[in-house]
C-alpha cells in the first residue's frame, strides 16, 4: 500500500469510524449551518439539534442491535 492511500485511510477511518450515518450527519447539519448563517437568523441552533438528533438516532440503532443479538 503506498503511502498516500494509507493516509487516506487513515483519514477515512478517524472522519468516518464505525458508522457513516453520523459522519453523514454532521456533514449535512455543517452544511445547514452554513446555510443558516447566510441569512439573516442566527445559526448557533443547529449544531446541537443536530447533536442531540444523532445521537439520539444512533443509541437507538445500537439498543435495536443489541436486542437482535
Amino acid at each position: 500500500m503506498s503511502a498516500v492511500a494509507a493516509v487516506a485511510r487513515a483519514v477515512w477511518d478517524f472522519v468516518v469510524g464505525d458508522d457513516w450515518r453520523v459522519a453523514l450527519g454532521v456533514v449535512l447539519a455543517l452544511a445547514v449551518t452554513a446555510l443558516v448563517a447566510t441569512s439573516t437568523v442566527a445559526a448557533w441552533w443547529v449544531l446541537p439539534l443536530a447533536v442531540v438528533a444523532l445521537l439520539a438516532d444512533s443509541l437507538r440503532r445500537a439498543a435495536r442491535a443489541g436486542q437482535r443479538r
